[in-house]
């Protein structure tokens, strides 16, 4: 056979034609979207061996990525989970209060009536019980005496004071306030005045006059209030001091003007 004409001999062999599969844009497309398949045509493209390796190492990283970069599925775990059923809330109860549980004792109406009948709250809640004069002492036995004054009042609740009563003997009336006078003291008669001594030559002598008895200075002293008792330096004052009374002692514990 003859060589074809206008042909040499020694003229390069022409390209292998590149089929529809072996087209650059497609292989691409597959190493991105399913690499398995774009790998599979890149080895069979005209593309260079580099080009085939490089094309294989991108696409495989590419392609594990993906898996995992997937979600793991969901698994249905709503008929393993108990049903939780709604309990009943509690009721609360009520706390009671000290009202609602017992009754806080009341002083009730001592004035008018004897001691006999105060006598048991009075001592229930350690109180004590005085004359309302107090130029008159409590006998061993005043159950008949009737009550004059109480503190607390009618209606005061037993626990916020120390009760205490202040008692006149029957028939003899009760004062306008506790620790009043009932016996004023008589005044003193006057001594008549010592006749004048006639003169002599000598410078009569006088007689020094007899110093006040204790019981006489007793009698004598009178404070008006503690004011006056602590100006005189007796304060305090105690029951059987001279110039005591029921007066100066405001809570009846025989002991006047403590502060």
């Amino acid at each position: 056979m003859y060589p074809p004409p206008h042909s040499h001999p020694y003229a390069p062999a022409p390209p292998p034609l590149r089929r529809w599969w072996q087209h650059p844009a497609l292989i691409i497309t597959l190493l991105v979207i399913f690499p398995p398949a774009g790998i599979a045509l890149a080895w069979t493209s005209l593309w260079k061996k580099s080009q085939k390796i490089v094309a294989t190492v991108l696409s495989g990283l590419w392609f594990l990525l993906s898996l995992l970069l997937q979600d793991p599925p969901e698994e249905d775990t709503k008929a393993d989970r108990p049903t939780a059923t709604a309990s009943p809330s509690p009721t609360p109860t009520p706390t009671p209060t000290p009202s609602e549980t017992e009754e806080v004792p009341v002083m009730p109406s001592l004035v008018g009536g004897a001691y006999a009948s105060a006598e048991p709250i009075v001592t229930a809640n350690l109180g004590r019980a005085y004359a309302a004069y107090k130029d008159v002492d409590l006998p061993a036995e005043y159950g008949t005496w009737l009550v004059c004054f109480q503190r607390p009042d009618a209606g005061a609740p037993v626990t916020s004071a120390v009760p205490v009563v202040y008692l006149t003997e029957p028939g003899v009336p009760c004062p306008a306030s506790p620790n009043t006078v009932l016996h004023k003291p008589t005044p003193k008669p006057t001594p008549p005045p010592a006749p004048k001594p006639r003169p002599t030559t000598q410078p009569p002598t006088v007689a020094p006059e007899p110093e006040p008895t204790q019981e006489a200075v007793e009698e004598d002293v009178y404070y008006a209030n503690c004011a006056a008792v602590r100006a005189a330096n007796a304060a305090p004052i105690r029951e059987g001091d001279p110039g005591y009374s029921r007066r100066l002692d405001r809570d009846g514990d025989g002991v006047g003007c403590e502060n």
